[in-house]
């Protein structure tokens, strides 16, 4: 697959990622789906947080360093402790994962990646928090 295509691809892939957040966090607003999509948008987020660390492991068998593993599987056993916390609690420190994986991912290029996946990591990570804030609404006290 030529790298414009695969670039296109992951961009298209990446976006329709985003449409679970949205449909569960808008569904949180409805008091009948709420008890439904609250727990499903947990554990699509912790998901999709652990899937970041695979990525960091692939990216790790590239490099051959000891320490982007170690870093690899750490989203997964933090995602896996938030999903025992409260869901207001869970949905803070599950966006709070998603900035701390961006920020060791894209800033200081750690990865190496090339520059459209920078960019993309940036585009969700943002669409991510949003729809986590998104589903905050409801479920804070006035």
């Amino acid at each position: 697959m030529k790298a414009g295509k695969a670039e296109s691809m992951a961009i298209w892939l990446g976006l329709l990622g985003l449409a679970p957040f949205a449909l569960l966090a808008l569904s949180v607003w409805s008091p009948p789906w709420r008890s439904l999509a609250l727990p499903a948008l947990l554990a699509y987020s912790a998901l999709i947080l652990s899937f970041l660390g695979g990525v960091r492991w692939g990216r790790a068998l590239e490099a051959g360093s000891p320490a982007q593993f170690v870093l690899a599987v750490l989203p997964s056993l933090y995602a896996l402790g938030v999903l025992q916390a409260p869901p207001v609690a869970g949905l803070i420190l599950l966006a709070a994962g998603f900035v701390g994986q961006w920020w060791l991912d894209v800033p200081a290029d750690r990865m190496r990646a090339p520059a459209w996946f920078r960019r993309l990591r940036g585009w969700l990570t943002a669409g991510v928090l949003a729809c986590h804030l998104l589903a905050l609404g409801p479920l804070l006290p006035v």
